[in-house]
C-alpha cells in the first residue's frame, strides 16, 4: 500500500512559512490582545471596587446627621470613589472660603461660585478618569479586522506565488496555503470581538455613573448653600433627615 506524504498545513505552519511582513502583522495582533486583555481586566476591577466604595459611602452619606461627620469620615479613611472624592473637594472649598475668603483669582467670586467652580473641575477629572484606556479599545476593535485582512491578503498573495512558480495549480495545492492565509482574518477577529464588547460595556457604566454623579454634585451642592438638598428624601429608602451644612 503506498503512502503519499503530505506537509502538514495549520496556523502555525502558516507563521512559519509566511515573511517579515505576516510576521510583524502577527505580532501586532498579539499585542493588541495582550493590551485589549490587560485593560479589560484593570477597568473591570477597577469597576467592580469602585462600585462597591461608591455605595458604601453613599449609604454613610446619606444617614450621617451633619455634614461635620461626613468631613470627619474623610478625613479618617480618605476619598476612595468618584463620591467620596467630589465630597472631599467640595466640603474643602466651603471651609477654605469661609476662612480665606477670594484671596486669589481662583477663589474670586462667592462662596457658592467656589464650591461651583470646584465640582465642575472635580466632575471632569472623574469623567477623565472613567475614560482612561477606552480609546485603546476603540482603536483595537477598529483596527484589528484590518490588520489581519491585510496579513491574510499578504499571505494569499505570497501562497499565489509560490503555487505559480511551482506549476501545480491543482485545487489540492492552492486550498492550503490560501486556507493557511484565511486564519488572519479570523485572528483579526478575536482579538477585535472582546475589544468591542467591552469598550460598549464600559463606556454604558461610565455613562450611568456620570449620570449619578451629576445628581449626586447637584444634591452636595445644594446641602452645601442652601443647608438641603431638594428630593434628598426620595432616593432614599425611608425618610432620612436633611444634612446639617457644616460649621464654618
Amino acid at each position: 500500500m503506498d503512502v503519499t506524504a503530505t506537509p502538514t498545513l495549520g496556523f502555525s505552519h502558516f507563521i512559519m512559512q509566511t515573511d517579515a511582513v505576516g510576521k510583524f502583522l502577527f505580532a501586532t495582533l498579539v499585542l493588541m490582545s495582550v493590551a485589549s486583555w490587560a485593560l479589560i481586566a484593570a477597568k473591570g476591577l477597577s469597576q467592580w471596587l469602585r462600585s462597591k466604595r461608591s455605595a458604601s459611602f453613599l449609604e454613610f452619606f446619606w444617614n450621617a446627621r451633619s455634614l461635620d461627620a461626613v468631613t470627619a469620615e474623610l478625613n479618617t479613611h480618605g476619598a476612595r470613589d468618584p463620591f467620596s472624592h467630589l465630597s472631599a473637594h467640595a466640603l474643602h472649598a466651603q471651609a477654605h472660603h469661609a476662612r480665606h475668603g477670594a484671596s486669589r483669582l481662583a477663589e474670586a467670586g462667592s462662596a457658592n461660585d467656589f464650591i461651583t467652580r470646584t465640582i465642575k473641575k472635580v466632575l471632569d477629572e472623574e469623567t477623565t478618569r472613567l475614560e482612561s484606556g477606552l480609546t485603546t479599545l476603540a482603536t483595537v476593535g477598529a483596527t484589528a479586522p484590518f490588520v489581519g485582512l491585510f496579513g491574510t491578503v499578504w499571505g494569499v498573495y505570497h501562497a499565489l506565488l509560490a503555487i505559480g512558480v511551482s506549476g501545480a495549480g491543482t485545487l489540492d495545492k492552492v486550498a492550503g496555503p490560501v486556507g493557511e492565509a484565511l486564519i488572519m482574518t479570523g485572528v483579526g477577529l478575536a482579538v477585535a470581538i472582546p475589544a468591542v464588547i467591552a469598550y460598549n460595556a464600559f463606556t454604558r457604566s461610565n455613562r450611568v455613573l456620570s449620570a449619578q454623579l451629576d445628581a449626586f454634585a447637584y444634591e452636595l451642592h445644594s446641602f452645601l448653600t442652601l443647608g438641603e438638598a431638594p428630593g434628598a428624601g426620595g432616593q432614599q429608602a425611608g425618610n432620612v433627615r436633611p444634612l446639617k451644612p457644616a460649621a464654618a
